[in-house]
């Protein structure tokens, strides 16, 4: 009988999500990373430079399932995390959140319809901003990246690198930096 209660205890706490972010009054989740500002894009910009930091936009909304799946098993993973931590400035946009939200430009909208403006449409989508404000003033048109959707591990954090490397400067598409990475880790696993 003991054996049998130990084996459930097992089954029972893998099935559980292995960490469990807090949620707050808008549905969102709230990882200790994520920076709570006036979303004025210039402020916010200015912020993260001054901590040697790149500043992220991360779109979620009330019961998505992907943000759950990426604050619950992608974000906790520890290299993962260190980089949000160490290397991100994060601030967080609710999809239909009506918040102020000041673009480079100036232009001032509610969360919702910035998201409109910048054409963001799906939850989780981040937004990897330049460490100088875009020309356009238009927060998505001067991404250096963007994140559409909820990935693993290693695209999740391969895109964090990339970011941090620069891989936006060079002739190394994205995607050919991943595919890279995923030979090394094979290469290193043999």
């Amino acid at each position: 009988m003991t054996r049998l209660l130990a084996i459930l205890t097992t089954l029972i706490l893998f099935a559980l999500p292995a960490q469990s972010v807090e949620m707050g009054e808008d549905g969102l989740h709230k990882p200790d990373w994520l920076r709570i500002t006036f979303k004025d894009l210039t402020e916010d910009l200015a912020d993260a430079n001054a901590e040697n930091k790149r500043l992220v936009l991360i779109f979620e909304q009330r019961g998505c399932i992907y943000c759950t799946k990426m604050h619950n098993e992608v974000f906790p993973i520890s290299e993962i995390n260190s980089l949000l931590h160490e290397k991100f400035f994060v601030v967080q946009m609710n999809l239909f959140g009506d918040e102020e939200v000041t673009d480079f430009d100036g232009t001032n909208l509610t969360e919702k319809q910035m998201a409109n403006r910048w054409g963001v449409f799906f939850t989780p989508t981040i937004l990897f901003m330049p460490e100088v404000a875009p020309e356009s003033g238009h927060a998505a048109r001067g991404a250096v990246a963007t994140m559409p959707g909820a990935f693993g591990k290693g695209t999740t954090l391969d895109l964090l690198e990339w970011v941090l490397a620069k891989g936006y400067e060079t002739d190394e598409h994205f995607q050919k930096y991943h595919a890279r990475k995923i030979q090394e880790r094979r290469a290193a696993s043999e």
